[in-house]
């Protein structure tokens, strides 16, 4: 049971989860077995999830940019069969948030990359926001719809589009395209063209990537619940903002905000998250 892991325990294996193992290599490495990891990681993910939801709150954002990343539940979209329950397999798309300056994720949310979801993830991130941003976002259409419906006439809103050659074919299909132009359009208010931009949030989702195994692509990693993905992400973002130093802020994004006075560890992470 989770609730007999001494602290030091449970602090091992979170650990080794933020740095982007699976679940059967943190198996052998700690000699825990994975039932075991695996409730203690959705009982640390979901305290994450309620912890971060109280800590970001009245945030002094600037310049704000927003993504949405793509994973899959239990199999691929096309595996899913008729009369499955399509919210909880196939698809499922992170909406994130991140603050340009201090590279704090202010709110991010899990599901299917629909319109409604858009509007929530939008309704969400405005409610936590202390001041008028510059928000910077791809060419979803969706999204257009969702500021206005979130944020009114305060914000100033722009798109920045990247346009890239076709995809690949053979040897180097798993290669990234290459950009071959970009474009930055105001959608509303008076954004800084200059700061139309996706690159930190795009950045953002490489890191996602590295940090949890179910997001790694071609990979067999991936979650069997959509329970166990959303408490993931909810512990990847915890440990991001307030325990995870940044290079080039040389604190956690969270002291960078204001959000936090302190450096957390990890083993005060859990220890504030478990629920044992």
């Amino acid at each position: 049971m989770v609730n007999r892991l001494s602290l030091v325990r449970q602090t091992q294996i979170i650990g080794a989860l933020v740095e982007g193992n699976s679940i059967r290599s943190v198996e052998r490495m700690t000699e825990t077995h994975r039932d075991t990891i695996m409730r203690l990681m959705v009982d640390v993910g979901t305290g994450c999830a309620a912890l971060m939801d109280e800590k970001m709150r009245e945030l002094p954002c600037q310049r704000v940019q927003v993504d949405e990343i793509w994973a899959y539940v239990g199999k691929k979209q096309r595996e899913v069969k008729p009369g499955e329950d399509r919210t909880r397999v196939g698809d499922q798309w992170t909406f994130v948030a991140i603050d340009a300056e201090t590279k704090l994720v202010p709110t991010w949310l899990v599901g299917k990359r629909s319109k409604v979801n858009a509007v929530a993830f939008m309704s969400d991130l405005s409610s936590r926001l202390a001041n008028r941003v510059q928000l910077s976002s791809d060419s979803l259409s969706s999204y257009v719809d969702a500021v206005e419906q979130a944020f009114g006439a305060d914000v100033d809103y722009g798109q920045a589009v990247k346009f890239y050659e076709a995809e690949p074919i053979g040897p180097g299909r798993y290669s990234p395209p290459k950009v071959v132009r970009a474009e930055r359009t105001v959608i509303a208010g008076s954004p800084d063209p200059a700061h139309i931009s996706t690159s930190l949030i795009e950045r953002q989702n490489l890191t996602m990537r590295m940090s949890m195994r179910r997001f790694t692509r071609l990979t067999n990693g991936f979650s069997k619940k959509v329970e166990n993905h959303k408490a993931a992400v909810a512990l990847h973002f915890a440990h991001y903002n307030l325990v995870r130093l940044q290079r080039t802020l040389r604190t956690t994004p969270a002291m960078a905000a204001g959000v936090s006075d302190r450096l957390w560890s990890l083993e005060e992470l859990v220890e504030a998250t478990a629920s044992n």
